[in-house]
């Protein structure tokens, strides 16, 4: 039967060894799933499972999509593998008070080679409570638009000291080069994209900057790819790395906001499958394992700077220990009878190099298949011969390594809920040391495409106030305002949007200063017939 508002839901997430799609209805039932490899060039990875999710449902189904929904590593490889970067002038407004040390000072060379970047210092920028350290120099913001455009930079990084507490300098900045270089012209602006630590949030910046061409071809390849299956008209979201969803137009302004978007996946499908709020979520892959933590509902948010590519940020990044163990990962005995698993693998390969599968490799997949414990994948008999005693050794090794990443993730000693999902987590045993219980849900394979499937669309502010200028409540006020404002932005519904999460946190070493966090949330927007 025809779903005449069409709500259902094609979800793709694309992993390190597989790219998993399903199809969601609209009372939120899975009807379709699959996993397929995940290709070096990606989106023909994208489009082989797209294609054969659609097939599962036959066309009079899958009519009844209305969205599509993308978890993506593009920008994560482009930054890792220092390719397709764009041309990046990274300007700094701060002189005379940020010459100490240089834009990009602890960056890898290979990476400010791969961006080409360039660095500016213009006159302007704050201090702590908002005072102007210097007039902002329009003449010299003039002077660097000029040499954008005669020297070819693709995009600008807009970075001002304390934008987090005023970020009047840099919007005006914005609209100078705006005027200079075209409306069109790529521009990020820090306040939009980091918080507090100005050397992280400009990192930060030039990161989004230099992202620019990757989000658009990202973007661009996805809608083609739908429409080639005949979808040309689904509204698309991509996924951000707080566990919920972005609208294109959004995506493409804040492409870093999709770095790590993966494991938050994992995390709301696993919340969504197990009716959990408050867990440890273990995602088990083929090459790594990454553990994150459900809170409320959502992936609970690291508080430390975070190095993407060997670069210090400071943007919003889920709290995740990744550890090198997966399906894939290739199993050594030492000559002194000593077991290892991994952290190299096999990968994608798994199923062609494990022993299990025919293979010569022995991989974590051929001990749980020897163990018995993994019904309906490989040939057990081809790990008939293992010896016992290098099996269980394996075993062990496999199951200290799980259980130090959730000890690694816990704030206190208690026992904690343990969700597994993931492909690989036919690795991991129903008990686990410090788990109170271990669930293993139903389609929990594919859990990181549901979550891309279920998620919401969210809008998050962090602010610093000065309490000689603004009250608390005010502040507050005004920073949920503007969190609802960003979720709708991002593509959701007004009428459903609610503020999740408040955080205020007083700045003792900053006087008077108070840091304001909020998270909005809400519900697709649905286009209206």
């Amino acid at each position: 039967m025809a779903d005449t508002n069409r709500t259902w839901r094609l979800g793709i997430d694309v992993g390190g060894t597989n790219t998993d799609a399903v199809i969601i209805d609209g009372d939120l039932q899975l009807v379709a799933a699959t996993k397929s490899p995940t290709t070096e060039d990606v989106m023909s990875g994208i489009e082989s499972a797209m294609h054969e999710v659609l097939t599962q449902v036959g066309s009079e189904a899958a009519a009844n999509i209305g969205f599509a929904m993308l978890g993506t590593t593009h920008c994560t490889n482009a930054i890792v593998e220092r390719k397709r970067l764009n041309k990046v002038a990274a300007l700094r407004i701060g002189a005379p008070a940020t010459t100490a040390v240089s834009c990009m000072a602890d960056w890898p060379q290979e990476l400010k080679d791969a961006m080409r970047v360039g660095d500016f210092l213009v006159h302007g920028g704050n201090e702590f409570d908002g005072r102007e350290i210097s007039p902002l120099s329009e003449d010299e913001l003039r002077d660097v638009a000029r040499t954008v455009r005669e020297e070819g930079y693709e995009s600008v990084a807009v970075t001002s000291v304390f934008s987090p507490v005023s970020d009047a300098h840099e919007r005006r900045a914005a609209e100078v080069l705006a005027a200079e270089l075209g409306d069109e012209f790529p521009i990020t602006l820090s306040s939009e994209i980091g918080s507090l630590g100005f050397l992280e949030r400009e990192n930060a910046s030039i990161l989004n900057a230099a992202l620019h061409d990757v989000a658009h071809t990202t973007a661009d390849g996805f809608e083609a790819a739908l429409a080639a299956e005949g979808l040309s008209d689904v509204t698309v979201y991509l996924g951000q790395n707080d566990g919920t969803l972005m609208s294109v137009d959004y995506a493409k302004r804040y492409p870093i906001f999709t770095i790590a978007c993966g494991p938050t996946n994992s995390i709301r499908g696993a919340s969504f499958l197990t009716h959990e709020k408050d867990a440890v979520v273990v995602d088990i892959g083929g090459t790594t394992t990454d553990v994150g933590v459900l809170a409320h509902g959502f992936p609970r948010e690291s508080m430390i700077a975070v190095e993407i590519g060997d670069v210090r940020t400071n943007f919003r990044m889920p709290d995740l220990v990744s550890v090198g163990l997966g399906g894939g990962s290739i199993v050594r005995q030492a000559a002194d009878g000593g077991v290892s698993v991994g952290p190299d693998s096999v990968g994608y390969k798994v199923t062609r190099e494990a022993r299990c599968f025919g293979g010569d490799v022995l991989t974590a997949t051929d001990i749980v298949v020897a163990r018995g414990q993994a019904a309906g994948v490989g040939d057990p008999a081809l790990v008939a011969d293992l010896d016992p005693g290098l099996v269980d050794a394996a075993y062990a090794e496999i199951k200290r390594i799980i259980e130090d990443a959730v000890d690694a993730m816990k704030t206190s000693a208690g026992d904690v809920t343990v969700i597994l999902v993931g492909g690989g987590s036919i690795l991991a045993p129903d008990e686990l040391e410090g788990a109170g219980k271990v669930l293993r849900p139903e389609n929990f394979g594919v859990a990181n495409a549901v979550g891309s499937a279920i998620a919401q669309v969210s809008g998050q502010v962090a602010k610093v106030f000065s309490l000689s200028e603004i009250s608390r409540e005010d502040a507050i006020a005004a920073s949920k305002e503007r969190a609802r404002e960003e979720a709708i932005d991002a593509g959701a519904d007004p009428d459903t949007v609610e503020v999740v999460e408040v955080e205020d946190i007083p700045m003792a070493y900053l006087g008077d200063a108070l840091c304001i966090r909020v998270k909005a949330v809400g519900n697709l927007r649905v286009a209206q017939p």
